[in-house]
């Protein structure tokens, strides 16, 4: 569950690391595209040897921008493995979700302070 956090934003803070310990293979991605999906192998697996952590990319037609987001996203499931809930990636996880849960008790406040509004103005119509 604290890996899902992962991938959303860029965090400072991160573990670095080295191509030593990662596998990266090249496969044929899936989902819509026919043609330039079926016929390419642009996506990326990407694991990190020491944790098990397996990333696949194919957010892009370009393998080398896939690379390069893999190992983004990696690092930052990486850093939230080792470092859990002191992790950057989680903080900033938590605080949009507070923002989020915010802003929705808000517009539901707001929400019934006009439905309010329309049953007195019906009432004093009446």
């Amino acid at each position: 569950p604290l890996l899902q956090a992962a991938g959303k934003k860029k965090s400072l803070n991160l573990l670095e690391l080295t191509e030593a310990e990662l596998e990266e293979q090249f496969v044929r991605g899936d989902g819509p595209g026919g043609q330039a999906t079926n016929k390419t192998n642009n996506c990326v697996v990407l694991k990190h040897i020491p944790s098990g952590i397996v990333v696949k990319c194919h957010q892009t037609r370009s393998a080398e921008q896939n690379r390069k987001l893999a190992r983004e996203i990696l690092q930052e499931k990486v850093d939230l493995f080792y470092k859990g809930e002191a992790s950057d990636v989680f903080k900033e996880k938590k605080s949009s979700e507070k923002k989020k849960q915010e802003k929705k008790r808000r517009a539901k406040e707001n929400l019934e302070r006009k439905r309010h509004l329309k049953e007195m103005q019906q009432l004093d119509e009446k």
